[in-house]
């Protein structure tokens, strides 16, 4: 039986214009951008899982770009952005006091209700929501274990913020930092004794702790990357299909599935 995600009420999404506070090149091809809300304006309630929609600021981008909330931390929103296309090297190139036309918040989020025991697994940019969850774990007195993986240590970021929260353990993939190999390698998850299991990043990676949770008899929540381009569910360009449910857009009804809903 698959385990309920987190039943917590959902902040109504709303588009605000956040300003540009800081912008942080973290090695490889990750930025870490941190803005505020408009003066007078609360900072929506985010949970941890949920993400966001930017307005590209370039006239060849039409389509919002779907980023995970990484953190919020002094009445800040943290976003970390991988730049892979023209929508992202337009995030990784504002300046501070820019304007952010941002649509939030979006999705579900994890659940953490009765779990003692978590492990965090997160993979290329995939690690921003294991931060915020990490987080959110820490707060309820909780150290989780948190498994980090890249191609190099140039593509390992935010260390020092997740050693705040967790233990942290590390793979790449080509040795230079941590344990040389894949996340699926490393004994904190193929030894696992933990309830349960969380991970986000590049979708082969997902799958293979998922199937290394179903052998070990521990439930498991992945956090999907889908292209989602709307975030309301009227594009249909995210559409994951279910066991029980078929096809539900994965921005309205995600992104974050019990990996026994998926049909991998």
């Amino acid at each position: 039986m698959t385990h309920p995600l987190n039943p917590r009420p959902r902040s109504k999404k709303q588009v605000l214009n956040f300003k540009l506070t800081s912008l942080a090149h973290l090695g490889s091809n990750n930025y870490l951008l941190r803005c505020i809300p408009p003066i007078s304006t609360e900072m929506p309630l985010m949970l941890p899982g949920q993400f966001v929609e930017i307005k590209v600021p370039h006239q060849g981008v039409l389509l919002r770009r779907p980023i995970s909330v990484c953190n919020v931390e002094d009445g800040e929103l943290w976003l970390l952005v991988a730049k892979v296309g023209l929508g992202t090297q337009s995030l990784s190139e504002m300046r501070l006091g820019d304007e952010l036309d941002i649509m939030l918040p979006l999705g579900n989020s994890f659940s953490l209700e009765g779990v003692q025991r978590p492990l965090l697994v997160g993979g290329g940019v995939g690690i921003a929501p294991m931060l915020y969850l990490a987080k959110q774990f820490a707060q309820e007195g909780i150290r989780p274990d948190i498994l980090l993986g890249g191609r190099s240590h140039a593509h390992l970021a935010l260390l020092d913020e997740f050693d705040r929260y967790g233990a942290v353990h590390l793979t790449t993939d080509d040795g230079s930092m941590g344990l040389k190999g894949l996340v699926v390698d490393h004994e904190i998850l193929s030894q696992s004794t933990h309830e349960r299991i969380y991970t986000c990043g590049p979708k082969p990676m997902m799958m293979a702790v998922a199937r290394l949770a179903a052998e070990r008899g521990i439930e498991c929540e992945v956090s999907l990357e889908n292209t989602m381009a709307c975030g309301i569910g009227a594009c249909l360009c995210c559409v994951e299909d279910l066991h029980e449910q078929g096809n539900v857009c994965v921005c309205t009804e995600g992104p974050v599935f019990n990996a026994k809903q998926l049909k991998w």
